[in-house]
């Protein structure tokens, strides 16, 4: 009796350690990257000049 006892308290021990180890989960990275073309900074200046040259050619 005393050796399965023995063994049924041995068996608790030994499953908790091996059970696991800590777990350590790190969170990917993520990189965002700015998609905006560089015909952007163009783009206002270039319909205001077309606006422009409309309302002189309309006033002629």
């Amino acid at each position: 009796m005393k050796k399965l006892a023995l063994a049924a308290a041995l068996s608790l021990v030994a499953t908790g350690a091996f059970a696991g180890g800590v777990v350590t989960t790190v969170a990917p990275i993520e990189v965002v990257e700015d998609t905006t073309s560089s015909a952007s900074g163009i783009l206002v200046p270039l319909l205001a000049l077309i606006l422009i040259a409309a309302a002189v050619a309309a006033n002629d």
